[in-house]
């Protein structure tokens, strides 16, 4: 295995696509899918970056119970047996939610991105994400993933709200920011290794891209490679505040519905295999 740059492919399997279906973003759960990426590098299975990966799955994992971000670098005896890894906590989770947000993500990570060389997950409470080439202190403006809601229309009071809210996000400080103007509520939020400038230019650039992207839209989600800024207007979008809601629920469902059938797909054509050896069998 050369190492090379990751170049993270959202919904890149169709897998992935299909979990993307039903788990939409808009559940309150802090552990419903957002997004996914995964290398079209493989590692070689028991190999030196193998159980390198697994030692910094586990380090993000047990880093998650005292502190909301972190990132790692686990050393390899050579240069292609390097990973890096980080992950991001909302920074309105407590400590116990980040914990179990983290381990479930890094949990999912291997039946999503099996054996690849990097991989990145995003649930609704906290962000993971590893690469065999480093990513750490780098900005990333890259629009991985954009989804707007329905649009009602211009309405200049309301539209007026969201501009305003989205403008304070973007004049305020720190990797964590929150806004609201009477119907309307926001939230925007950096990884944890950019320096205050590119937070800044990253966020400015999601805000921008939220406004002319989605228009008049009643939520707009917006996520670069090392940031995102979200709105919602009248409750279309429950994430600013997160109360509990049955979309969760209902993704669950949805979700082993669709393994439920894919599994009985592969039964029929493991049975159908078996009678053509039989048949092929007797007819010799």
């Amino acid at each position: 295995m050369e190492p090379r740059t990751l170049h993270l492919l959202p919904l890149f399997t169709s897998l992935v696509s299909l979990l993307s279906l039903p788990l939409p973003s808009h559940s309150s759960s802090i552990d419903s899918f957002v997004f996914v990426g995964c290398s079209q590098i493989k590692y070689t299975p028991n190999s030196p970056y193998e159980s390198n990966l697994d030692s910094l799955l586990t380090s993000l994992a047990n880093s998650a119970t005292y502190s909301t971000y972190n990132n790692f670098t686990i050393m390899g005896s050579s240069p292609q047996d390097v990973v890096y890894g980080l992950y991001q906590c909302r920074g309105d989770l407590s400590m116990p939610d980040c914990a179990t947000c983290v381990a479930r993500t890094v949990s999912q990570l291997g039946s999503l991105c099996p054996q690849t060389c990097g991989g990145a997950l995003q649930l609704q409470g906290c962000f993971v994400k590893y690469d065999n080439d480093t990513f750490l202190g780098v900005e990333d403006k890259t629009v991985v993933l954009k989804k707007c809601g329905p649009s009602v229309g211009y309405e200049a009071e309301r539209m007026g709200r969201r501009d305003a809210v989205l403008e304070s996000m973007g004049a305020s400080s720190g990797g964590y920011r929150v806004g609201g103007s009477g119907d309307v509520q926001g939230v925007a939020q950096c990884v944890g290794d950019l320096s205050v400038g590119e937070c800044q230019d990253c966020v400015s650039e999601a805000i921008s891209r939220l406004k002319t992207d989605c228009g008049t839209a009643v939520y707009g989600d917006m996520f670069l490679g090392k940031c995102y800024a979200r709105y919602t207007t009248a409750g279309a979008h429950s994430n600013a505040h997160p109360d509990h809601d049955s979309s969760h629920d209902d993704g669950e469902k949805t979700f082993a519905i669709i393994v439920g059938l894919l599994a009985g797909v592969a039964l029929i054509i493991i049975f159908l295999t078996f009678m053509r050896k039989v048949f092929e069998g007797n007819g010799k």
